[in-house]
C-alpha cells in the first residue's frame, strides 16, 4: 500500500471531495488530469492562532490528553486535539483501507501520519504568523468563491450544498475546511507580497510545463469491451485437462449460439461467466492497447462497436467479446489545456515559494516539542511484493 504525503494535506479534503464528484473517469479532452495537484501546507483559521505566549517546554496533562501539548511554536501552543482534528479523516480512511493488512504495518502508517501532519502543522503556524502581521484578511465571500471555483469544475458542476455534502458525507466538518480555506488563501496573498514577480505565472510557464509533461495530455486509442469468460483452469488436480477444456469449450460454444439467436449479452455474463466482471455483466471498462493478454486484445480491437466476436482462447480460458465502445487516439493541444493549467502551476510556484519562506522562518523561529515529540527519520515497513510507501 502506497501512502499519499502529508504535504498535500492543505486542501486534501477539498482534493478527496473533487475526486470523489469526478469518479474515477479517464481523463477529458479539455481539462488535464489534476489528480495530483501541488498545493502549500495545510492551515488553519489565521485569527484562532494569534497568541503572546512565551514558548515553555511542553508538558502532557493525564487527566485531559486531548489538551496535551505537542510543541509550541514561538509561544504557539500545538495541542493533541488539534492535531486529532486535522488527521480524524484520513485516519480513518487509512484503517478502512488497511483493514486486511498485518497490525504492525497499519500502525507504522499512523505514526507517519501523525509525524508528518505535526511537521505540517508547524510550518502552517509559522506561516500564519506572517499573515497576521502583514494585517492580510479574507472574507467569507473569498472562501466561497474559492469552493465555487473547484466545484463549478467538476461534470456535472456541483452547487455549494451538494459540494458541503459530499464533503460531510466523507466525513470532514465543512466549518473545519472552510477554515483551512481561508488560511490557505491568506497564505497565497503573503506569498504574493513576498515574492511578487516569482509568485506569478506567465504564459511560457505554462507552455514549459505543458511541454514537459506533454503525455498527460495524449489519450491512446482506447475500446470498451465486455466478455463472457470459461475458465480453463484445473480445480481437481486428478482431472484430465483435455477433458476440462473440451467442457469449457463447448460450454462457450453453446453461449455463442444463443448470443446469436438474441440472447442478451449483459444476462447471460452475469450467469455464466467466471470473471469478476460478472456482476457488471461482463464489462471491462475503457482500456488501451497494452493491458490485455495479446489474443483478446487483437480481437477486441478489430471488433466494430456492437458486434460480437467469435470465441477467443487465451491463458486464462475462452471468452466471448463485445465491443461497446471505440475511441481514437486524441491529444489536447496547449490552448485547450492552458486554463486547467493556470491553477496547477500556481500552486506548484505557491508551495515551492512557502517552503522557500517556511526555512527561512524557521531559523529564528522557537521550536519547542514536547518530550517523545521531536522530528525523527521514519519508513513505514514494505510488505512481500509491494511498493515501498512513498508518497508525492
Amino acid at each position: 500500500m502506497k501512502m499519499r504525503s502529508i504535504k498535500t494535506l492543505i486542501l486534501l479534503a477539498l482534493l478527496c471531495a473533487l475526486l470523489n464528484l469526478t469518479g474515477c473517469k479517464p481523463k477529458k479532452k479539455t481539462v488535464p488530469d489534476q489528480n495530483k495537484p501541488d498545493v502549500p501546507p495545510v492551515k488553519t483559521d489565521a485569527n484562532a492562532l494569534k497568541t503572546d505566549v512565551t514558548p515553555v517546554t511542553p508538558k502532557t496533562d493525564d487527566r485531559n490528553p486531548a489538551d496535551a501539548v505537542l510543541v509550541t511554536v514561538n509561544g504557539f501552543q500545538i495541542t493533541q486535539s488539534q492535531l486529532d482534528t486535522l488527521i480524524k479523516p484520513h485516519l480513518e480512511r487509512l484503517i478502512a483501507q488497511a483493514s486486511k493488512l498485518p497490525p504492525a504495518f497499519l500502525e507504522q502508517q499512523k505514526k507517519l501520519l501523525v509525524e508528518q501532519a505535526l511537521q505540517e502543522m508547524i510550518k502552517m503556524q509559522l506561516l500564519n504568523e506572517k499573515v497576521e502581521e502583514a494585517g492580510i484578511t479574507i472574507t467569507e465571500k473569498d472562501v466561497t468563491d474559492e469552493i465555487m471555483k473547484v466545484a463549478s469544475q467538476q461534470n456535472p458542476p456541483a452547487t455549494l450544498e451538494e459540494f458541503q455534502k459530499k464533503m460531510e458525507d466523507y466525513g470532514y466538518d465543512f466549518e473545519v475546511l472552510k477554515s483551512q480555506i481561508k488560511t490557505m488563501l491568506g497564505h497565497q496573498k503573503l506569498i504574493a507580497q513576498k515574492y511578487p514577480d516569482e509568485a506569478k505565472v506567465t504564459d511560457e510557464d505554462l507552455k514549459a510545463f505543458y511541454e514537459k509533461n506533454k503525455a498527460r495530455f495524449e489519450t491512446p486509442e482506447q475500446v470498451r469491451a465486455s466478455h463472457i469468460l470459461i475458465k480453463t483452469e484445473l480445480t481437481d488436480p486428478n482431472s484430465d485437462p483435455n477433458e476440462v477444456k473440451a467442457a469449457a469449450k463447448a460450454k462457450a460454444e453453446d453461449l455463442l449460439k444463443q448470443l446469436n439467436e438474441g440472447a442478451d449479452f449483459a444476462t447471460l455474463a452475469k450467469t455464466h461467466s467466471d470473471c469478476p466482471s460478472a456482476p457488471r455483466g461482463g464489462d471491462l471498462g475503457l482500456f488501451p492497447k497494452g493491458q490485455m493478454v495479446p489474443a483478446f486484445e487483437k480481437a477486441a480491437f478489430e471488433l466494430e462497436v456492437g458486434k460480437i466476436s467469435d470465441i477467443v482462447e487465451t491463458k486464462f480460458g475462452y471468452h466471448i467479446i463485445k465491443v461497446t465502445e471505440h475511441k481514437e487516439a486524441d491529444s489536447t493541444s496547449f490552448e485547450e489545456a492552458k486554463a486547467g493549467l493556470m491553477n496547477e502551476v500556481t500552486q506548484t510556484k505557491a508551495r515551492t515559494l512557502a517552503e522557500r519562506l517556511i526555512e527561512t522562518l524557521k531559523k529564528d523561529a522557537k521550536i519547542v516539542y514536547a518530550p517523545g515529540m521531536e522530528p525523527k527519520p521514519a519508513a513505514a515497513p514494505a510488505l512481500p511484493g509491494a511498493a515501498v510507501p512513498g508518497g508525492q
